[in-house]
């Protein structure tokens, strides 16, 4: 079930084993400490860091984005947190919202090395997606993972997502361009049970 409460303009959400909120700037040392842990885990499927990435200032700048993109209901960005003990273990953001006649978003997400495969990210997503359907009223949620990238697969399909096909040079991954497999998720489609 979601919680989500809206105070102070944070938005929380709750998993079995994680809580989400938005980032906030006492985050920064121990998101940047587990990033910078992380490097060589995640850069093979984000696109390439800027040499200023994990520094405060940069840091600073993405809540600004984050907060503004919030505001306009264009996107809503979220850390996740284990629930036993608070850590900070990845990351899920919901981005492109689109009104009108697509009513739709895309979601993306990230693990730091030393929790990754451990559920704490598909726990996460499953959470942002509850709040895109219920709270947003969004009809279909996209993603986008390398088709080599086989753990991202894995998540998406146990989320239940469905693959719709393959997109030609979609996204620019750590400099190069590449093939993505299309996922989506409808809200008429029924939520895969925890495994």
């Amino acid at each position: 079930m979601l919680d989500w409460l809206v105070g102070e303009s944070e938005l929380t959400l709750t998993g079995s084993g994680v809580s989400l909120r938005p980032p906030r700037m006492g985050d920064y040392a121990e998101w940047a400490s587990l990033r910078r842990e992380s490097r060589t885990f995640l850069q093979p499927w984000e696109p390439t860091w800027p040499a200023d990435d994990l520094t405060k200032s940069a840091f600073r700048r993405r809540l600004s984005i984050y907060a503004r993109d919030a505001d306009l209901g264009l996107g809503y960005v979220f850390f996740i947190f284990r629930k036993s003990d608070d850590a900070i273990v990845g990351g899920v953001s919901l981005r492109e919202v689109r009104r009108g006649v697509s009513q739709s978003a895309s979601v993306g997400y990230w693990a730091g090395a030393p929790y990754a495969r451990r559920g704490h990210t598909l726990d996460g997503t499953r959470a942002v997606l509850r709040f895109a359907f219920e709270s947003l009223a969004l009809h279909r949620v996209e993603a986008a993972c390398c088709p080599d990238n086989i753990a991202s697969r894995d998540l998406l399909l146990k989320a239940g997502f469905r693959e719709e096909g393959l997109a030609r040079s979609y996204l620019k991954i750590n400099g190069v361009w590449r093939d993505h497999l299309l996922f989506a998720m409808l809200q008429t489609d029924p939520e895969t049970p925890s495994p």
